[in-house]
Parts: structure tokens; C-alpha cells; sequence
């Protein structure tokens, strides 16, 4: 099993409050690769052994960084008003032998920063990949767990994933229904109203760094003047 997909722990062991009934969850793409990178790196060692299976060191996951391979995978992420990626999801294809162009599986993985825990994140990232699988023709959703990862595996019994355990570790499948107009409706608005959302942020964090580069020249001629009036 690739050790790259299994899932931090304590993505969700609280349930999400009504206020982020709708969490903006954008795609991210090659260009992204130095943002996750310092997601993953700010992962505790505890944190990392639960997302990779073992307690992964810097350059293991510079690795795992490199060899995410945007052109068959999804990643996607959410962002915080800093633009800094708090949550993300890998979502890895599995086509059948027979048939490569079809993924007929999902394996699913996750990672919350520790302060944003506890906000129902990890719920939102498996919901937005399970319609993501759904519209892209995949009959199962696979999670590939530790044993003791309680919060993600309850985030898959309470999607009604059939959940196996052995030993350490566990596995959970979930059947996925096939899409619809409403799926892939849904999924495009909420593409939408993502990227909008990031847009936002990143203007409004613009403008701050314009602000605040106004305030600093304001003051230096302020201390300027004082200066040649003395």
C-alpha cells in the first residue's frame, strides 16, 4: 500500500459547526508544490507517522511533494485569510487494468494543521472528493488508515463506508453512486465560488501589503521632518 495516501488522525474529531456548512475548497496544481510542501512540513512527527503510516522526515516528504503527478491526481486545499494552506486532501486514481483511461477506484488521503482542527475540515475535504470521484466515472472511494485514526475512520462509517480492520491498520470502501446533473452542477458552482473566495483573499492581503508599505513611508517622512525641523 502507498504510504502517501493514508490520512492524519485528527482531521475532524469534532463535529463541524453549522457556520461551515459550506467551506471553500480550492483545486491546487503544480504551481502549489512549495505551499504543500510547508503544510506537510509543519505537521508534528506524531502527525506525520499517522498521515504517511510512519513518522516521515523532511526529506521523505520533499519526495512525496515531488511525486504527486497533477496530470492523473487531484489535490485540492483550503485556505485561511493569509493564504496559507491549513487543510488538504490527496485524492490518488486507480484505474482498473483493463481499462486505464477508467478510475474505477479512489484512495483518499488528508492532513489538518494542529490550531485548525476541531472545524470539521477533514469531514469537508472527504464530501468535496467523494462528489470529485463521483463525477470522474469512480465506482469506490478507498481509505487506507491506521488503526488508531479514529476520527478518520469515523468520517468514513459515517459516509457508510464498509470499514476493515488488520491489526495497525485499516481499510474502508465506499461505494459511490454515479453522477449526476446535480453532481457535476454542484461540484462546478462550488469550483466557482472557490476561486472566487481565494480571489478575494488574495486581494484583500494585497491590499493590506499596500497598506502597510503607505503607513511605513507616512512614518519615515514623518520622522523626516521632525528631524530637519530640529
Amino acid at each position: 500500500m502507498d504510504p502517501s495516501i493514508t490520512s492524519n488522525s485528527q482531521t475532524t474529531a469534532t463535529p463541524a459547526p453549522d457556520r461551515l456548512s459550506w467551506v471553500p475548497i480550492r483545486s491546487l496544481a503544480e504551481r502549489h508544490r512549495e505551499r504543500i510542501a510547508s503544510h506537510i512540513l509543519s505537521l508534528s512527527e506524531s502527525d506525520r507517522y499517522l498521515r504517511f503510516g510512519y513518522p516521515a522526515t523532511d526529506e521523505q516528504v520533499q519526495r512525496y511533494v515531488e511525486s504527486i503527478d497533477f496530470d492523473r491526481d487531484e489535490v485540492f486545499g483550503i485556505f485561511n485569510r493569509k493564504l496559507e494552506l491549513i487543510a488538504m486532501a490527496h485524492l490518488a486514481y486507480l484505474p482498473l487494468p483493463t481499462q486505464p483511461e477508467a478510475p474505477a477506484t479512489a484512495e483518499f488521503g488528508v492532513s489538518v494543521i494542529h490550531r485548525a482542527r476541531g472545524r470539521g475540515y477533514g469531514a469537508r475535504l472527504f464530501e468535496h472528493a467523494v462528489l470529485h470521484s463521483r463525477n470522474r466515472g469512480c465506482e469506490r472511494l478507498f481509505i487506507h488508515a491506521l488503526s488508531e485514526n479514529a476520527a478518520m475512520l469515523k468520517i468514513a462509517r459515517n459516509a457508510g463506508a464498509t470499514v476493515e480492520r488488520d491489526g495497525p491498520e485499516a481499510e474502508a470502501w465506499l461505494k459511490l453512486p454515479p453522477d449526476s446533473i446535480s453532481s457535476q452542477v454542484g461540484e462546478l458552482v462550488g469550483h466557482q465560488v472557490a476561486e472566487f473566495d481565494y480571489q478575494l483573499k488574495l486581494h484583500a492581503q494585497r491590499l493590506n501589503t499596500w497598506l502597510k508599505s503607505v503607513s511605513e513611508v507616512k512614518a519615515h517622512m514623518g520622522e523626516t521632518d521632525r528631524a530637519a525641523s530640529e
